[in-house]
């Protein structure tokens, strides 16, 4: 066994970590998680006490936004909960017997057996607090509690959001020497960092790797010297007062505030769907792909990301069929043409789910067929989702500026929303186009247009 003193030990995950993450406050004893493999779960897992353990992967962005939440758990409960992380892609065989199919994925035991429920995906911290408070006393948990002291800290602009258009308006406000912090759940890149390749950003001779544009405009960031504060838990936002809350101890006060919180993917709502997220359910093409080589996988969504997606899926599985509630993809032509043209990908048009359920290690959907009212059952190794977004509105409190019929901001030409010294930028306002290339002109905007008012 090796005491992993990496946040995650792959390649390409040390271009992700940010150089100037503010150290750790005080209350926190900094811990290293412990690096088990298969060989060592009887003894450090089914033989421990309260264990966390997590499974993560190589080139997965959310492991990479997870690892440094973790860390810092691991220096509150560590005297109480053993945090362990095991290589998923190096122990396929123990993943799969106790049911891991998604990258991260967060496992709870108490002396030997499996408690609580299982999280995976884009994990929040708050999320990781409600269970680890629950395997404590209510005396445990006041203690871990008492010994966290709040702090503030104040500056000239804060941005809510890591996006391309997060990021572009840091670059603008730190190159003009305004205070700006940037703060984001995960890591920046939003989810440029988890697109598998992007093609049209221009500059490029070649299409470039999601992760590696979103590590160049980072860097980028980070050089024009305005703070970062990701892998965080934004607890409340007060648009009206400009204070942020995060991780429910540091209160952040700026004199404008940027929106750029972006969208979160659709879900179907349909029974089966939540229960098996990470279990078989994935939305994220990028991070769990690879668990398929070989097999039968179903992509649910007709659009630019779903024919995407499906079309990256085809490098490691062996077939894959869409499901598109309409009878036509909505994809633009060219994404259509490319799917066309491989034999991999079969759709199956008019249908939607209306169930999920696992049978065994096979995923098998209910589908409506929309024409005839007819139900059939449809069986493969695992599902991907890809049914569009939603604007993240509901991280910013109470207090929201005026929004569009669909819960987009809205915005005049200068980025300035409804609200006082409020500002927002990217795929969150309401406009015709949502692309890196537009983000990145919000940010442009809104930052050239602060820096006149500061």
């Amino acid at each position: 066994m090796n005491i992993c003193t990496c946040i995650v030990i792959i390649k390409k995950s040390c271009i992700f970590a940010p150089s100037n993450l503010n150290k750790q406050p005080s209350y926190y004893i900094i811990r290293s998680m412990k690096e088990i493999t298969a060989s060592d779960f009887e003894q450090e897992v089914l033989n421990g006490a309260k264990v966390l353990l997590d499974f993560y992967s190589t080139e997965c962005p959310p492991c990479e936004a997870l690892a440094p939440k973790l860390e810092a758990l691991a220096g509150l409960y560590g005297d109480k909960i053993t945090f362990l992380k095991i290589f998923r892609q190096g122990n396929r065989e123990l993943a799969t017997q106790l049911g891991v199919s998604s990258s991260p994925t967060l496992l709870f035991f108490d002396n030997g057996q499996p408690i609580l429920d299982t999280i995976s995906g884009g994990i929040r911290k708050a999320e990781i607090v409600e269970r680890l408070d629950q395997m404590l006393t209510p005396g445990e948990v006041e203690e871990i509690r008492s010994r966290i002291e709040p702090v503030s800290s104040e500056y000239d602009v804060a941005i809510l959001g890591g996006g391309p258009a997060g990021l572009t308006a840091g670059i603008y406000l730190g190159q003009a020497k305004i205070k700006t912090v940037l703060i984001d759940p995960a890591l920046p890149g939003g989810y440029m960092g988890i697109t598998h390749q992007i093609s049209n950003y221009p500059g490029f001779g070649q299409p470039q790797d999601g992760y590696m544009l979103a590590h160049f405009m980072s860097e980028q960031a980070r050089h024009s010297g305005i703070d970062f504060k990701v892998a965080v838990d934004v607890s409340s936002v007060d648009l009206v007062k400009k204070e942020i809350v995060i991780d429910r101890t540091e209160t952040i006060r700026a004199k404008k505030i940027i929106i750029g919180t972006g969208t979160s993917p659709n879900t179907m709502n349909a029974p089966g769907e939540k229960e098996y997220k990470g279990k078989g359910i994935s939305y994220c093409a990028t991070c769990d792909a690879k668990y398929y080589a070989d097999k039968e996988v179903m992509v649910v969504g007709g659009g630019n990301s779903a024919v995407e997606e499906a079309l990256f899926i085809t490098r490691f599985a062996r077939k894959v069929t869409m499901v598109h509630q309409f009878d036509a993809l909505t994809a633009n032509q060219t994404a259509i043409d490319r799917l066309k043209a491989n034999e991999k990908i079969s759709v199956l048009y008019s249908h939607e789910p209306r169930k999920f359920e696992k049978r065994g290690d096979k995923m098998v959907a209910t589908l409506e067929n929309l024409k005839t009212g007819t139900w059939v059952e449809w069986e493969s190794d695992g599902v991907f989702v890809f049914i569009g977004f939603k604007a993240n509105t509901a991280v910013l409190g109470t207090v929201l500026p005026e929004l569009d019929e669909w819960g987009y901001i809205k915005t005049d030409e200068d980025r300035k929303t409804s609200l006082s010294d409020v500002y927002a930028i990217g795929d969150i306002i309401s406009k015709k186009y949502r692309q890196i290339t537009t983000s990145v002109a919000d940010g442009t905007i809104a930052a050239m247009t602060i820096s006149k008012e500061i």
